[in-house]
């Protein structure tokens, strides 16, 4: 029973990680990545489509991100979509290709992203205690109910911090990666 508690909560921890690297993809650095673009939503006949559900996005050169609509109509409509996100890119197009010109970040705004990473570490690192919380509580009403013994309780406890522990710097490890990575000139 302590197993599969401890068990689930590794892979709810798991998966706040996954979604601060989601997170991270989306996080302009100096390099053109297609990930930059993929989750901008286009308004796609009356519903909020992802860009991915619409296009073919590729970086075929370092500072460059080619996107090709399967949809050669709705090039306007990703045009507008990129224009107005929050990744200050100015969309070109030649009518079946968008190309945008990823161009080098300023220190300023080098910083700026930093700021931002922290913001998400620290998202997560919540999101890791808050499944320990969780956690937690169903071990205290197994104790509570006496489906286990104070020792299984404590050594759950135990085990849970691990895992939190665990977690928690794995996250503070994307983070260094990430800010590394914005950093670099």
């Amino acid at each position: 029973m302590i197993k599969d508690t401890l068990r689930d909560a590794e892979v709810r921890m798991k998966s706040a990680i996954n979604a601060l690297e989601e997170d991270f993809a989306s996080i302009r650095t100096g390099r053109a990545s297609p990930a930059l673009v993929e989750r901008i939503m286009v308004e796609y006949y009356g519903t909020p489509t992802p860009l991915q559900q619409l296009a073919t996005c590729s970086a075929p050169e370092p500072q460059l991100i080619a996107i090709r609509p399967y949809d050669p109509t709705t090039i306007g409509k990703i045009e507008k979509a990129i224009q107005s996100s929050d990744l200050g890119l100015t969309p070109s197009n030649d009518g079946k290709l968008i190309r945008l010109v990823i161009p080098p970040l300023t220190e300023e705004r080098r910083q700026d992203l930093v700021k931002v990473v922290s913001k998400r570490i620290e998202v997560a690192k919540v999101a890791v205690r808050n499944v320990r919380r969780d956690t937690l509580e169903d071990l205290r009403e197994f104790e509570k109910e006496k489906m286990i013994s104070e020792d299984d309780f404590f050594a759950g406890k135990e085990k849970l911090q691990e895992l939190t522990d665990h977690y928690s710097s794995e996250v503070d490890k994307a983070g260094e990666r990430k800010e590394k990575e914005i950093l670099e000139v």
